[in-house]
């Protein structure tokens, strides 16, 4: 039997927070090296993962199989494709670089990382990240759906317990009832789809495989395709079901933030492709001009609502609903070009993203403050910061020679080749784009400081450090050096095409 890494990976975050849970509470700092210790672990097995998958022979790869309930055919099966191996990286990556951020400050004047209840909050978040693997790496619909809704339910514990406390129980249970509804939509498709298949077939089985050759009629895609598919995408934050994503982003403590953007997002829309797009092609091809509309909407609506924000983490996290719609405009040209861009931009963004919202953590930490205007002169005293803030804002405006580009171009690319009024309409993001983050980067970090915070502020620590360097490395990599990323991309692309019809 082959070493069974995929499940490694997705049970060492289950382990782990067992463990940590049985370390006494008094004892937070070995709370948090058994958190690091099973992130690097993760991490390095996440990246050998990604450096074996061999990308000649593409389709699904390191595939493990166990009997669960038989009966029902429901087993555990992993694996892994060109769309989904980045994805279990970066899941890594923000594991990782997640638990450097909650680390804590020793300075008392800093009020840095998880100080109250370490194990509990560690424990919770690895939980999330065992649901996020799960997610990633599941080929039965089942256990998909299993690993779901436990990637969602400890968002609602770590925002309501460790969130922002002016609006942690509000956005906590806002955040909860969206995905939570939006799940069952999604559930209740996924039922349908278990049963025709039942019909059609004779054998009952949840394996997504075997779905992908059921035979579903046009008329059944037709009707269930839009639950299935606008259910996960509520997780990816698509128009006009994002409204719980900036506030449960503005409430969430820094760690929990890049865990939501980073990677929780990105779970949706995965999930909106792999039983969506890939189990509905038919149905996909009828209602893409609705979700294309959609995801335009969001790309420039987003945008715009960030570039007024006054609050730097609302101003990130409606940024992020902008970038997440232009996944979701790549998955609706159902074109090779806007496939790829897409499945670059999932990783390109998680990346950019986490390393947004640790760095607007480490400024509110030491200034105590979000607002904007109330900001400025962060270059001088923690200068490293204010380089990642630039690199992931060069990124975020799409340049050249930064992950960013390489993603949102064959995007734009593949909406022009579909439709090329909302592919013009569209771009006017990245002008408004390029307008909130220049403003921003010039207020917060080379503006005056304002005299309330000086002397005030402390340089970031090395751990922020190592984090803003590893986030930093993939989005100089991939716009450098394209080929890291996109090959293998392109195998699940095909894979997709496949599916379409060759589309």
């Amino acid at each position: 039997m082959n070493f069974p890494v995929l499940g490694i990976i997705t049970f060492t975050p289950f382990v782990a927070a067992l463990i940590i849970l049985m370390i006494p509470a008094q004892r937070k700092n070995e709370a948090r090296a058994v958190a690091l210790a099973s992130a690097v672990f993760a991490l390095v097995l996440s990246a050998w993962v990604y450096f074996s998958y061999d990308q000649a022979a593409g389709g699904y790869q390191f595939l493990e199989q166990y009997n669960w309930l038989p009966a029902l055919g429901i087993t555990l099966f992993f694996g892994v494709d060109g769309m989904s191996t980045p994805l279990v990286l970066l899941t890594g990556v923000v594991m990782f670089t997640g638990v450097l951020i909650s680390w804590g400050d020793d300075n008392p004047h800093v009020n840095a990382g998880i100080q109250d209840r370490p194990r509990e909050f560690f424990a919770f978040l690895f939980l999330l990240a065992g649901g996020v693997f799960g997610v990633f790496v599941s080929l039965d619909l089942f256990m998909l759906f299993f690993f779901y809704e436990i990637a969602v339910f400890p968002m609602y514990l770590l925002i309501a317990i460790w969130g922002w406390v002016k609006t942690r129980e509000y956005a906590a249970m806002k955040l909860t009832l969206y995905l939570f509804l939006g799940s069952v939509i999604s559930l209740v498709g996924g039922l349908a789809m278990v049963w025709v298949q039942y019909n059609n077939t004779g054998t009952l089985s949840f394996n997504m495989l075997v779905m992908e050759t059921a035979g579903f009629s046009q008329t059944f895609q037709n009707i269930w395709f839009l639950p299935v598919f606008l259910g996960f995408a509520t997780l990816g934050g698509i128009w006009p079901f994002h409204n719980w994503s900036p506030d449960g982003h503005v409430a969430a403590p820094t760690a929990v933030s890049m865990f939501h953007a980073g990677v929780l997002m990105k779970l949706g829309a995965f999930a909106a492709l792999r039983v969506g797009i890939m189990l509905l092609p038919q149905g996909a091809e009828t209602w893409k001009w609705l979700i294309m509309g959609f995801a335009g909407v969001a790309v420039v609506y987003g945008a715009y609502i960030a570039f007024v924000q006054m609050d730097f983490k609302y101003m990130v996290g409606f940024s992020s609903v902008s970038h997440m719609g232009l996944v979701v405009l790549g998955f609706s040209t159902l074109n090779r070009e806007g496939l790829l861009g897409a499945g670059l931009q999932m990783f390109s963004h998680g990346v950019m993203t986490a390393l947004f919202f640790a760095v607007v953590g480490m400024i509110y930490d030491r200034a105590h403050t979000r607002q904007i205007p109330e900001l400025g002169g962060m270059a001088k005293a923690m200068p490293f910061a204010a380089m990642g803030f630039i690199i992931g804002g060069l990124v975020s405006m799409g340049m050249p020679l930064f992950s960013g580009f390489v993603a949102e171009f064959p995007i734009f690319m593949g909406v022009w080749r579909e439709q090329w009024l909302v592919a013009v309409v569209s771009s006017i993001s990245i002008v408004i784009t390029a307008a909130y983050i220049m403003r921003n980067i010039r207020q917060v970090f080379f503006a005056d400081m304002p005299s309330s915070l000086e002397g005030h502020i402390t340089d970031v620590t090395v751990l922020d450090k190592i984090a803003i360097s590893t986030l930093c490395l993939f989005m100089v990599l991939i716009g450098i050096f394209p080929n890291f990323m996109v090959p293998m991309i392109e195998t699940g692309v095909d894979n997709v095409l496949r599916l379409l019809g060759g589309s």
